[in-house]
């Protein structure tokens, strides 16, 4: 396994972790279909569908992870969600976050959550 493979693994899971301390319901990680990969979705406390992009970067690294969601991945991120809720027929309210990791130099991480992040 990669090294950012499993860099990518450990976020998803502190984020999954981060989710559930907080009420949400995960219902499926790393969802795969044609048009890439939703890396968590949950369901809020309050009911609403939460398609969860995961972001991890390093100390040092050059900008925000939130930055690394251009406009091509968000358009890859709502075709999956669409196909997702369409899949599990599902017609609710939803949205998409993004949660990003951040690891300091000692190699913790924690988690800074943007809760609507899109459209």
């Amino acid at each position: 396994m990669s090294r950012t493979k499993t860099s990518g693994d450990q976020g998803e899971a502190l984020a999954g972790r981060y989710l559930e301390e907080r009420g949400y319901t995960i219902l499926d990680r790393q969802w795969r279909c044609r048009f890439g990969e939703l890396d968590i979705v949950a369901q809020s406390p309050g009911g609403v569908l939460c398609f969860v992009e995961v972001k991890r970067r390093g100390p040092g690294s050059i900008g925000l992870p939130r930055e690394f969601v251009d406009g091509r991945k968000r358009e890859r991120l709502r075709r999956a969600a669409s196909l997702y809720m369409g899949f599990h027929e599902l017609d609710c309210p939803a949205r998409f976050d993004v949660a990003e990791i951040y690891e300091e130099k000692g190699g913790g991480l924690w988690v800074e959550y943007l809760e609507d992040a899109f459209a």
